[in-house]
């Protein structure tokens, strides 16, 4: 697999992961970063998570992504910042953490693939694009589930 190869294979994990998620929440891409022989992608989630709603947010995710067969690595259970952290059976890296004012960040970086040019996901956003906007907004998408109790 080459790095082209692994940032698609990233695309269809995140793909799936949010697909996972409902009621529906809103994302946008985060950046593509390389590395020597590695990528990663991001997608932001642009729906307020709530404090209220954090815990059963990281609980579908964590029961897609048992349900898959990933290894679970890490869970750090701060209640402002939480995360997962996990393992895809062909080494890739999942994680899945929580932000300032609610914003969920979903993350997978590959193992060490033969170097090549990574282009842009084509996955389209469910959302704005923001093309060309960095940073990204702060989550700016109400939800009357994944939202509520958030002023």
């Amino acid at each position: 697999m080459d790095m082209q190869g692994a940032a698609d294979h990233a695309d269809g994990i995140l793909d799936a992961v949010l697909k996972e998620i409902s009621p529906e929440i809103q994302w946008a891409h985060g950046p593509t970063s390389t590395g020597s022989c590695d990528v990663s992608r991001m997608r932001v989630v642009m729906t307020v998570v709530s404090a209220e709603r954090r815990g059963s947010f990281l609980g579908v995710v964590d029961r897609f992504w048992r349900k898959s067969g990933y290894r679970i690595k890490a869970v750090n259970k701060d209640v402002d910042v939480p995360a997962i952290y996990a393992q895809t059976k062909d080494g890739f890296g999942v994680s899945l953490s929580i932000g300032g004012e609610g914003q969920a960040f979903f993350e997978v970086d590959s193992p060490c693939v033969k170097e090549s040019g990574v282009a842009e996901s084509t996955t389209p956003p469910n959302g704005p694009t923001y093309e060309g906007v960095y940073p990204l907004p702060r989550p700016n998408v109400r939800s009357d589930f994944w939202s509520a109790g958030a002023p």
